[in-house]
């Protein structure tokens, strides 16, 4: 599921609706891999809905900032009994906001039943665990698509979600919890990212073009790919069609994002091998679009987000070979130790 709006969860708690009620072994969990620090500490709880959580981790001796985007929650959580004066409830959309209402460091940042309703997860984690102290731990409890309906994917993770989750963190565990999965974050990992293809194409995806757009705070957007990588949009060009013509096009097929040829530039034509073979990319920069992006061809892309261009350089998962150049083309020397490429600028 993608972001969901903030009417929508308004109106899901004006109508009575809540969540799993946190249970016996959560709580168990919780108290034994997640203990506050002696003489109390400061836990963060994204997307804290009515607030069960957050008063539950404050009676557990922590010092607890609860964060949602919906007024319609926060209100109902703050009336709730008992109201710790512990608990500090904050109106904030994580992926949007400015984070300058937190505390400069947590012992614990905890995501309750919220983590799969995020859109650019790996964005908002990086500046969430910059944030956490040292010894500190994220703990996510998520349902598993595995135990769920087809018709309620957009509320639980896979497993290559799970994976690439825990893939940026030096120590990651993961417990049952009645059947929801409850992993407990450390130690931070961020080491140089790396670079792969996707298998032997055929001869015909060797000529295409990557697609590079930005949203209004300049970051860029990248697809988790099901072949296991972070790629630009982008794909072949048809017979006759343009590069430029190509990247509009296959930026609408796979994202919904809409431009105009006109909207974009052609910096640089690359070219290297795969499998013996030569692949020419096209660099195009997108300067202008309209839309949000949305998964169009879910078979070859899970989700699209938008990634700080600073954690590029230390992304935890692969990232594809031909899109890795033509970020460079656009951000020159921002990607350490990229495989050889040929490339002829054009702008």
């Amino acid at each position: 599921m993608g972001y969901v709006t903030q009417d929508s969860w308004d109106a899901h708690y004006r109508e009575g609706r809540s969540f799993r009620p946190l249970d016996d072994a959560e709580v168990t969990l919780l108290r034994e891999l997640v203990p506050a620090p002696p003489g109390g500490g400061h836990a963060l709880d994204v997307g804290c809905g009515l607030g069960e959580l957050a008063r539950h981790l404050a009676t557990a001796g922590y010092t607890v900032d609860a964060l949602d985007h919906a007024p319609a929650a926060l209100g109902i959580a703050e009336q709730t009994p008992p109201a710790p004066g512990t608990v500090r409830f904050v109106r904030c959309d994580i992926e949007r906001d400015p984070l300058d209402c937190l505390h400069s460091s947590y012992d614990l940042i905890a995501f309750r039943l919220s983590y799969a309703f995020i859109g650019d997860r790996t964005r908002v984690m990086r500046r969430l665990r910059e944030r956490l102290s040292p010894g500190g731990a994220v703990v996510v409890i998520t349902p598993v698509t595995a135990a769920v309906p087809a018709d309620r994917r957009g509320i639980a993770l896979d497993e290559e979600e799970i994976a690439l989750l825990s893939a940026g963190w030096h120590t990651a565990e993961r417990h049952d919890a009645a059947g929801l999965a409850f992993l407990v974050l450390r130690d931070p990992a961020s080491g140089p990212v790396t670079y792969r293809g996707k298998g032997r194409p055929s001869p015909h995806a060797l000529t295409g073009a990557g697609v590079v757009v930005t949203d209004e705070a300049g970051h860029v957007l990248l697809g988790r790919s099901r072949k296991g990588t972070w790629e630009l949009p982008g794909g072949k060009n048809d017979g006759g069609e343009s590069f430029a013509e190509a990247a509009v096009r296959e930026l609408e097929e796979e994202t919904g994002l809409t431009a105009g040829a006109a909207d974009a530039r052609v910096l640089a034509i690359l070219m290297d091998a795969v499998h013996g073979m030569p692949r020419v990319t096209a660099a195009v920069r997108v300067v202008d679009f309209r839309g949000e992006p949305a998964v169009r061809e879910p078979d070859l892309i899970s989700r699209w987000e938008w990634h700080a261009i600073a954690d590029l350089p230390t992304l935890a998962a692969d990232l594809f070979t031909p899109s890795a150049h033509v970020l460079d083309v656009v951000w020159p020397g921002l990607l350490p130790d990229l495989p050889p490429v040929h490339r002829y600028p054009l702008a």
